[in-house]
């Protein structure tokens, strides 16, 4: 199968996957004009498959349900694929977003998400099951899920890391793997040594 027909393959399973919503926050907002306020709402979104597709998107309108269908077609066109080693992401990374920093660190198998709010629901819709999270800097909502999905978008693979340093998969996991311990080498005795050992059992 060559790499043009995997791809094809790979967008149709993408696009027979359902993807599930999530609303993080509501807010009311307020324009000053010349007869008054005008309120409207936004609302933050997060979209995806519990597989390894997620999106965030952000919209505003005079409505609740009008602001939430802005953004979800807003986290569609950001939607994204995130590298993931069994239930859990590849390697340790922050997530930075103007003031805000998510800290992701992968968790041993059973130790579920650690995290709260916003940053839950995007690991738990990018189908990630045992993660540590961190929020290290402003906990504005919007920022938070940038850093989160920013920290996500940096990750890599192994194979990909390998490829572009031109080194094997396993030097790349362990590259600080010692090698087996030599014996130490017996050395023989100088030539005068022998003679006096030997001078010492014939007299004995």
């Amino acid at each position: 199968m060559s790499s043009v027909e995997r791809q094809v393959e790979r967008n149709l399973d993408y696009d027979s996957r359902e993807l599930k919503e999530r609303v993080v926050e509501i807010n009311r907002v307020a324009k000053v004009v010349k007869g008054g306020r005008r309120f409207s709402f936004t609302a933050l979104v997060v979209i995806g498959d519990e597989v390894d597709r997620v999106g965030v998107g952000y919209g505003k309108a005079r409505e609740v349900p009008l602001a939430i269908s802005k953004a979800v077609d807003d986290a569609k066109k950001n939607i994204f694929q995130v590298p993931k080693k069994g239930t859990t992401i590849t390697h340790e990374v922050l997530g930075r977003a103007d003031a805000a920093r998510v800290l992701l660190r992968p968790a041993s198998e059973g130790t579920g998400v650690i995290a709260g709010g916003g940053v839950r629901a995007v690991l738990e819709l990018a189908g990630i099951r045992d993660i540590l999270a961190k929020s290290l800097g402003n906990p504005n909502p919007i920022n938070l899920l940038k850093a989160t999905v920013n920290g996500l978008r940096s990750l890599r693979r192994p194979e990909e890391v390998a490829e572009k340093r031109g080194k094997a998969v396993h030097e790349i996991l362990f590259p600080r793997a010692n090698p087996e311990p030599k014996e130490p080498e017996q050395v023989d005795p100088p030539p005068e040594k022998i003679d006096e050992q030997a001078e010492n059992h014939s007299d004995t």
